[in-house]
């Protein structure tokens, strides 16, 4: 018989997992829903030193007393770390671990670096506990209307969703704060994904992340990690529990999505650009590189955003990306000054500081001599795609055009990020007459197709003036994927329509 041990998030406990592990006991496998200590049960309330070691040891302990010959570890969002936690404590009796709509932490995270209410962390310094992390500091849980800050609570029943806010524990802070510790044997136990749509990218963007090269992706495509999707909310065991217990079951049955390492040996970014471009000059000013033309007069600039989040120590950087140096060099070919930044959008938390990278990248950009800093275009590609809503909300009078290609154009469910700053299907409505470029791919990622359709219902709604570049056949990311006709067509057109706009 298979155990399962089922681990809540934050503020929870056992009692969420009540329909799901009712139908597990149904099939026939054990169900051990878990109320860790001082969040409402039997252990009784959070005392000094109440912390992520104490969840662990919680874990352990009921893992010792169970005779199931597999165990099964889920845990839901902070729930993953006391998860990981135990299981390195006792490797030889987990069969698998799942993530349920929860990030994969690493050796020394804690678990504040995976939640997604930015709220938490201006309350948390408040709460915890001094003296190295050890304290009887308590967060309230959140108000009725703030579960949403932890994840979308789409498809929740509105009498779940008051159940959930009355039965909510005060989290001990030092749970949150206290780093999480994995041991080698973690790494190599078969593990599953359960990814939530409506809340956060699905399959096939964590292929695209694999495909991009990021090292901490590499580790999902091990053939023993495999996934599974539900087209749900952060809270499936309260919005689709018959669902979530078919999964399961599979889950431990060694079924899901496996997804394999790139065919090429080379990232899928670090493949030649689509066209043959001529090099240009290029002179390299902090985190800016300047492709210039052969000019004598000011010309005008398009500024290129990349998009992310990137790791810090990614070698090489984008702006030494080919396709980053290819539109730049394409630019500076046509008589424009191309410009790549590297900006520090290295976690979905990171945006407000990319910002104030790509402000400062502007201001060197248009102080520049050999610019004509009153003709400047704005170029964002996928995550960057959400640095354009404080240019499209207000733009200066320099700023001729803002260009878009797989753009990010609303932050998802659940990402720690400022919607009234980061939402540009939201700013366009000020936009007025501002010429915006949208390259658009038909095998788009589902996540960003559905924030692209609400962005065009916008523009066509307020009368803003957006072209839309379609690439047949085209997928993210294709100017170094996709080397066909339409692609070419696309880059060379979308490039030109700017110009042309600097131009004007």
């Amino acid at each position: 018989m298979t155990a399962f041990v089922l681990v809540p998030g934050a503020h929870t406990g056992g009692w969420v997992w009540e329909e799901v592990a009712a139908r597990l006991r149904e099939s026939g496998a054990g169900a051990y829903p878990v109320t860790l200590t001082g969040m409402g049960g039997p252990g009784g309330p959070a005392g000094p030193g109440t912390d992520l070691e104490t969840h662990i040891g919680d874990l352990v302990r009921l893992i010792d007393g169970l005779d199931a010959p597999r165990v099964v570890l889920v845990g839901h969002c902070y729930g993953i770390h006391p998860a990981l936690g135990a299981a390195g404590r006792r490797p030889e009796r987990i069969a698998r671990i799942v993530h349920l709509d929860t990030g994969v932490p690493r050796d020394g995270d804690p678990a504040l670096a995976l939640v997604p209410d930015g709220t938490v962390r201006e309350r948390l310094p408040r709460a915890a506990g001094r003296g190295g992390g050890h304290g009887d500091g308590l967060l309230p849980p959140p108000s009725p209307d703030g579960w949403r800050r932890w994840g979308s609570t789409a498809g929740v029943p509105g009498e779940a969703l008051e159940r959930l806010a009355r039965l909510a524990a005060p989290q001990p802070a030092d749970t949150l704060t206290r780093p999480l510790r994995l041991t080698e044997a973690v790494s190599k136990m078969p593990a599953t994904g359960v990814l939530c749509t409506a809340n956060g990218p699905g399959i096939a963007a964590i292929e695209a992340m694999v495909g991009l090269g990021d090292p901490r992706f590499r580790a999902l495509a091990d053939p023993r990690v495999d996934f599974f999707e539900l087209a749900t909310g952060h809270w499936p065991m309260l919005s689709a529990p018959g669902e979530l217990a078919g999964v399961l079951l599979r889950a431990a049955a060694g079924e899901g999505h496996r997804i394999p390492p790139p065919a090429d040996e080379r990232p899928a970014h670090l493949r030649p650009f689509v066209l043959d471009v001529p090099e240009a000059r290029r002179e390299r000013r902090g985190r800016v590189d300047l492709h210039l033309p052969g000019a004598d007069e000011p010309r005008p600039a398009v500024v290129f955003v990349h998009g992310g989040p990137v790791p810090p120590d990614a070698c090489p950087t984008p702006r030494d990306w080919p396709a980053f140096t290819g539109y730049a060099r394409y630019a500076a070919s046509l008589g424009a000054v191309g410009a790549t930044v590297d900006h520090r959008l290295h976690g979905i938390a990171d945006y407000g500081r990319a910002a104030e990278d790509v402000r400062e990248a502007v201001r060197l950009v248009r102080a520049d001599p050999r610019v004509d800093g009153d003709r400047i275009a704005l170029w964002f590609f996928s995550g960057g795609g959400l640095l354009s809503a404080g240019w499209l909300a207000a733009p200066p009078p320099w700023l001729r055009c803002v260009a878009a290609t797989y753009p990010l154009l609303a932050p998802p469910p659940g990402w720690p990020v400022d919607a009234s700053r980061f939402h540009p299907a939201t700013a366009l409505r000020t936009a007025g007459r501002l010429p915006v470029v949208l390259t658009r791919v038909e095998l788009e990622l589902p996540e960003l197709a559905t924030a692209m359709r609400e962005f065009l219902a916008v523009a066509e709604h307020s009368e803003a003036a957006v072209e839309v570049i379609g690439v047949p056949g085209g997928h993210h990311g294709f100017e170094t994927v996709d080397h066909t006709e339409p692609a070419r067509r696309a880059v060379d057109r979308a490039m030109r329509s700017v110009l042309g706009h600097l131009r004007n």
